[in-house]
């Protein structure tokens, strides 16, 4: 890396690191609990015995299949970024630099499904066999096609900007792309309700009822405007209930997978949908956003950090296609070492939507039987290891949520 492209890209990190602190410190919620976050309550006073044992016997096999998937995955992509082997592979590739880009894009995504794919049929027989799916094998395998497509057009795009980049800026590029990266990064919360959730559910929309009127009263006295209220044919997948708002501004939807609408008490289903509708009211999605747009310009002034620095001695240079494989390890390592922070993050919007939505409702017994079949459904461990949650768990623990439940419900919220 010459010298000022170096230091571009030293400017360009220290940027996007300050900014992802600002907008962190600014907008996230770190005290969401009035009188702070409870203790969780006692497993034995929600479950049976019998229930925490397949929860947790269910839970630990989960996490060997998924770890040692992840474990596998990341080995192979460091052996194809760091090594000779990603580099002949690429080098083996036809066509102009940006078709090279795509081919390389998902040459690395599907050797690593291939190598990964003995843990995911695993799994899949693990969750089969709790009954926690409803879908036969030709269904899974062509979500598992659907979700490599889906990863394999988002990396190219990526990468295309990335290299274009470096071959148009030489000294310049990590600005230019780094700039470009947290647009898309904007862009995609926009266009992901659009383009990428219809590819795996169909949706329809509630039909008027109890429940369609009492979901949009929810959302008027929330002060969010709703467009509409769909129902996706979840359960052809997952016995998992869950809910979620899509959409910005007056395109906003409440989309209920449809074993909520039909298999739980109203006022539990409300209860999912007030926390949903939490988020938009503080608008979350927009805040994950930014942050991870800061995320990404401060991920693209260390890319091109290392990457410069490793350059040199066979190894390929930022505007090069051969530098595909290295910059998908890059990534991989850089997801696993930043997820705490990013579900530390996670963690306290969820807490924040939770609040919300026990004010709203000010029905503390209704949250607390949905958390309780939202657990039961999932076969969730009920406390999961201390790391397991630090590194992965997105949510607080379902015995969190209810803790919080009865403290705001004992302080009359």
């Amino acid at each position: 890396m010459s010298s000022p492209d170096r230091r571009v890209a030293l400017v360009v990190t220290a940027v996007g690191g300050l900014c992802f602190v600002l907008l962190a410190v600014l907008l996230v919620p770190w005290h969401p609990v009035p009188g702070g976050t409870p203790d969780p309550v006692a497993a034995s006073s929600v479950f049976s015995a019998e229930q925490i044992a397949r929860a947790e016997d269910y839970s630990r096999w989960a996490r060997v299949w998924s770890w040692s998937s992840l474990a596998v995955s990341l080995v192979v992509s460091c052996v194809l970024g760091f090594s000779r082997w990603g580099r002949r592979l690429v080098g083996r590739l036809p066509g102009w630099w940006w078709v090279r880009v795509v081919l390389a894009v998902a040459a690395v995504v599907v050797v690593g499904r291939v190598i990964t794919l003995p843990f995911a049929v695993l799994m899949r027989r693990h969750v089969l066999a709790n009954g926690l799916s409803n879908q036969g094998w030709g269904g899974f395998a062509a979500d598992l096609v659907r979700t490599e497509v889906v990863q394999i057009v988002a990396m190219s795009v990526l990468l295309i900007v990335l290299i274009g980049c470096a071959r148009r800026w030489e000294r310049s590029w990590p600005a230019v792309a780094a700039a470009l990266m947290g647009a898309l990064v904007l862009l995609g919360s926009f266009v992901y309700p659009l383009l990428v959730e219809p590819i795996f559910n169909n949706f329809t929309s509630l039909p008027d009822g109890p429940l369609r009127t009492q979901v949009l009263a929810l959302a008027d006295r929330e002060g969010v405007p709703v467009d509409d209220v769909l129902v996706a044919d979840a359960s052809r997948r997952t016995t998992t209930l869950n809910a979620y708002v899509s959409g910005f501004g007056g395109t906003r939807r409440v989309v209920l997978y449809d074993n909520l609408v039909n298999d739980v008490p109203q006022d539990q289903a409300l209860s999912v949908v007030a926390h949903e509708l939490g988020h938009a009211k503080h608008d979350d999605v927009l805040t994950g956003s930014l942050i991870g747009a800061a995320g990404a310009v401060f991920g693209v002034g260390l890319l091109a950090l290392v990457v410069g620095a490793l350059a040199g001695g066979g190894r390929p240079r930022m505007r090069e296609p051969a530098v595909v494989p290295l910059v998908l390890a890059l990534f991989a390592v850089g997801s696993l070492l930043s997820s705490p922070i990013q579900n530390a993050i996670s963690r306290q919007i969820e807490t924040r939507a939770d609040v919300d939505a026990l004010e709203t409702t000010r029905d503390a017994d209704a949250f607390e039987a949905v958390q309780r079949q939202l657990a039961l459904r999932s076969l969730g461990d009920p406390t999961p290891p201390w790391l397991s949650q630090l590194w992965f768990g997105s949510h607080p623990t379902n015995l969190t949520r209810i803790a919080i439940a009865r403290q705001l419900a004992q302080r009359d919220y």
